[in-house]
């Protein structure tokens, strides 16, 4: 049964429907298909990966042009040192120095033009159709400055430079340059090759491959090779550039999100993270001794009743402006923000040998800092007063990663976790502003911890939650 008759066969009389599936092409075909298709503008992507994307462009561009500054002071130092053929002519008049020249000069306005921002690809294609021209013309002129025919130039070396100049397009993330640039080249040769032909006397045309390498005679099937050449590494590059391109949008999309996710997640859990090398899984646990902070604002409630839900998160945020700074500076990685208050965590995501030091350090900073950020809201006009409470109590904690395959979290397990929140709340009680356990007070005197004051004891005291009484310290409300 035919292809027609089949598809008539599956549908209504008369109606033939085309395959739901197209027929698959070979690998190639469908490489050398993407290869010409236009890459993704940066309209369609989020403004934060096109501004990155804009940035890697600026960056690759500039590349290729300090490439060709040094490509040129390369073959300017060669042609003055190397040693030269009895009969090749050297003067700073002729045809190479003065190409170097210009083609120095072009690159350097490029390089110009790139400072204030990508070179526009108007510019570029022309730039790239101006380098091949000055090389193609350079090539045509060797056979005039040697006094041969046409067929010389098309047997100069200087042809690989070709290949330089196509391969330097690769380096910047777009394969339409690539493109652009093998194409020129190949056009470039076909109309040498023509004028060569054109411009050269009666017979020099050949078939015979030992007359075409032993004299100056001209070979068509050879100069196609070279094209074809050409357009090989052309189309070779242009899917390099292609899926480097592509390589390239996807790690970008994948660094913006990377860097809006950690936003999301404490540093030191950030790091954790992608410095894992095995895949992070549930229950996964590490043993530490650890240093648990808790922070709470007293009045919140109250507060977030009398004002705008908008000023609440301003209020929040301007506290956890000034907080976050000195917990990092301490060491301390922030677990969670619980509302109006705060879980930190010292010495529990990495090992650390002066925990508790940390943690008092930054209590002590802690409470200064809130004294100021108390005194700026009472001067916004606020009539609720809110004051600063923490607590903080170490001991060995467990850091584990809770949940399922689809959704993890890091999280303190562990007695000192457990004192630190009952402390914070038993501030009410003792009316302080923060508390800590005599032991804990100790274990950083010994760690190097000299406190901002003197803080006040509270022996075999008595806090809800804990079945033995426990001696305290702390600094008075």
């Amino acid at each position: 049964m035919s292809t027609l008759q089949k598809y008539s066969s599956e549908t209504a009389p008369g109606v033939m429907t085309p395959p739901a599936v197209p027929p698959r092409l070979p690998a190639l075909a469908y490489a050398v298909a993407d290869a010409f298709r236009a890459p993704e503008t940066t309209a369609r992507l989020p403004p934060r990966v096109a501004e990155l994307l804009r940035a890697q462009d600026r960056a690759a561009e500039r590349l290729i042009i300090y490439v060709q500054l040094s490509l040129a002071a390369a073959l300017a130092f060669l042609y003055i040192l190397a040693p030269r053929p009895e009969d090749a002519p050297m003067t700073m008049l002729a045809p190479v120095p003065i190409a170097l020249f210009v083609y120095t000069l072009f690159a350097l306005v490029r390089l110009a033009m790139s400072r204030g921002g990508a070179t526009p690809g108007w510019f570029v294609i022309p730039s790239i159709v101006a380098d091949m021209c000055l090389l193609l013309g350079l090539i045509w002129s060797f056979h005039m400055q040697y006094g041969e025919p046409p067929a010389f130039s098309l047997k100069v070396p200087s042809i690989l430079y070709l290949f330089v100049f196509i391969a330097l397009r690769a380096l910047r993330f777009d394969h339409r340059y690539v493109l652009a640039a093998g194409l020129t080249a190949a056009c470039g040769w076909a109309v040498l090759t023509t004028f060569a032909v054109m411009d050269s006397p009666a017979g020099a045309v050949t078939h015979n491959f030992a007359a075409y390498i032993t004299g100056n005679r001209i070979l068509i099937g050879a100069e196609v090779d070279k094209i074809v050449a050409i357009l090989l590494v052309t189309l070779v590059l242009t899917i390099g550039a292609r899926r480097a391109q592509q390589t390239l949008l996807t790690a970008v999309r994948e660094e913006a999100a990377g860097r809006e996710i950690r936003r999301f997640l404490s540093q030191g859990v950030a790091e954790q993270i992608s410095k894992a090398e095995e895949l992070i899984e549930a229950g996964h646990a590490a043993e530490r001794e650890a240093a648990i902070m808790m922070i709470d604002i007293r009045g919140f409630t109250p507060f977030s009743t009398t004002v705008a839900p908008t000023e609440v998160v301003r209020m929040l945020t301007s506290f956890h402006a000034r907080i976050v700074p000195i917990v990092q500076a301490n060491q301390g990685v922030v677990d969670k923000f619980l509302g109006d208050g705060v879980m930190v965590t010292f010495g529990a995501v990495a090992p650390s040998q002066t925990a508790a030091a940390d943690a008092l350090r930054a209590l002590d900073s802690i409470l200064e800092e809130a004294r100021a950020w108390q005194n700026s809201l009472t001067e916004l006009g606020l009539k609720t007063p809110l004051h600063v409470n923490a607590a903080v109590a170490s001991g060995t904690v467990v850091f584990a990663t809770l949940g399922d395959a689809t959704r993890l979290e890091y999280t303190v397990i562990g007695e000192a976790v457990n004192l630190a929140a009952k402390l914070e709340k038993h501030n009410k009680a003792e009316k302080t502003l923060a508390l800590f356990p005599l032991a804990t007070l100790m274990q950083a005197t010994a760690q190097g911890y000299v406190p901002f004051h003197h803080p006040v004891s509270r022996n075999a005291a008595a806090v809800a939650g804990v079945t033995d009484p426990i001696d305290l310290c702390g600094y008075p409300a």
